[in-house]
């Protein structure tokens, strides 16, 4: 159950908020969290040459409505993914916490507002009703085996981008469970480290968050990351892969964005995208996939980009 406390920021600081100001405007205020997009395909916490990630590979899958499955090499070939983990960190001030609510268990989705640590008292609204900014996405609960928990819509969106730019292939995300999945090596001065600090007891709380698991009839769910802590989804999750089954051989950009509609209040928005330059070649100097798929393409890491949205230079 997520913790209630009794905490009210005043009007003047859910005024400042609420009606969506500036990073600028509100820092003197509250403490925003800052959501750096990690390298692409590499595990939360990596510090080392985003190249050398392998938390990344191709799968071909016999079952091409299947959200994950085991990697088939022989026998047909329904659809090839590129599968990739993402990671997102809070590089900022404060926490990024994420309260969701509904009236009654007869509503699908959960309204969800985003709550901001005080900068005068450290204080963090620990309630919906105490969260000060309203948010346009929403909660629902994801009932497949593999969940089974509420899900924050439109946190993080990936792409297979051809290198002007252009969106070949879209992901299937519905949506994201957050918590605190590992740390990160920055120095952070607001980073918890006193489990009595109301940063110290969320961090507490979403170290174990598992957002409302096997509760579907919940009417309220938490979920965030903390101050010098990441949130990963690995590569052989569900859906955390790109189609490209119908791809020409080329060069393209993955691309993974965080907060892409910029809903979330963030300290700064230019760490929200990271990309890597890949090169796909069919079977036999192939241009198109063929009809039918028997042999999967050779898939190549030319370069990797963190903190842009750009990795492939134009020819």
């Amino acid at each position: 159950m997520v913790r209630r406390h009794a905490i009210l920021l005043a009007s003047v600081v859910l005024a400042s908020v609420a009606v969506g100001p500036s990073p600028a405007s509100a820092s003197g205020t509250v403490l925003l969290p800052d959501l750096r997009q990690a390298p692409v395909g590499c595990a939360g916490g990596y510090t080392g040459d985003p190249k050398r990630c392998v938390d990344w590979d191709l799968c071909p899958v016999a079952d091409a409505t299947a959200p994950s499955g085991e990697c088939a090499w022989s026998g047909p070939i329904g659809a090839v993914r590129l599968r990739f983990t993402t990671s997102v960190d809070n590089v900022g001030d404060g926490p990024l916490l994420i309260h969701g609510s509904r009236g009654d268990r007869g509503q699908p989705r959960m309204t969800a507002r985003q709550a901001f640590q005080s900068a005068v008292d450290g204080s963090i609204p620990m309630a919906f009703e105490q969260a000060q900014r309203d948010l346009p996405t929403t909660l629902y609960y994801e009932p497949a085996a593999s969940h089974q928990h509420w899900h924050l819509l439109d946190f993080e969106h990936f792409q297979l981008r051809t290198p002007s730019g252009e969106a070949v292939v879209t992901d299937r995300k519905t949506g994201f469970c957050l918590g605190d999945r590992y740390a990160t090596a920055d120095r952070l001065a607001n980073r918890p480290t006193d489990g009595a600090s109301a940063q110290g007891r969320l961090a507490a709380f979403l170290r174990e968050n598992r957002c409302g698991h096997r509760t579907p009839d919940a009417l309220t769910v938490a979920e965030g990351i903390s101050v010098g802590y990441g949130d990963d989804y690995l590569h052989t999750v569900d859906f955390q892969w790109l189609d490209i089954s119908r791809v020409p051989s080329g060069r393209y950009d993955v691309v993974n964005v965080v907060n892409e509609d910029r809903s979330l209040l963030e300290k700064s928005y230019a760490n929200n995208a990271s990309s890597i330059s890949i090169s796909i070649r069919w079977p036999d100097g192939a241009t198109t996939p063929p009809a039918t798929i028997t042999h999967p393409p050779e898939i190549r890491l030319l370069r990797a980009c963190p903190g842009t949205d750009r990795c492939t230079t134009p020819r």
